[in-house]
């Protein structure tokens, strides 16, 4: 189920800082813990799920990634791995493939941006739906009173 955050950061201005503005974004979006990149920057830097989204997916957006490799290239265990990924994939920012015995994943459309994409595409439906639930609770609460 698609869990949806509403995320109270100020506006920022962008700058050329790929990390600083990566970090902010993850934070943002309940990836990673919220820390305060101008001051977190080196713990952000060498924590899993930073690294795993800008050493594999960002570097390296169309290619799908097998999970052995990531372990091996980040030097993680399978958990925290399959912690990280399974963060990502309930925000349908990546898409797998079955390659031989494994899942082989990646951002889907191959770039952050097409990825991006999918997650306003499912929080647009998600609110949508509530949308409606909460026009028929309405209805169906507006006959308490006649």
């Amino acid at each position: 189920m698609f869990k949806i955050t509403i995320a109270s950061s100020p506006q920022r201005v962008l700058d050329t800082n790929l990390e600083r503005s990566l970090a902010y974004f993850l934070s943002d979006i309940g990836y990673i813990p919220r820390m305060n990149p101008d001051t977190d920057m080196e713990t952000i830097r060498r924590s899993a799920g930073f690294r795993l989204f800008m050493e594999c997916f960002l570097r390296e957006p169309e290619k799908y990634w097998e999970v052995e490799e990531i372990m091996a290239h980040l030097a993680i265990s399978r958990t925290t791995l399959y912690r990280h990924l399974n963060k990502l994939k309930s925000m349908d920012i990546l898409e797998d493939s079955h390659g031989g015995r494994s899942k082989n994943y990646r951002l889907r459309g191959g770039n952050l941006d097409a990825a991006w994409s999918w997650v306003e595409i499912n929080v647009k439906m998600t609110l949508e739906s509530y949308r409606k639930t909460v026009e028929h609770v309405w209805k169906e609460a507006s006959k308490l009173n006649p």
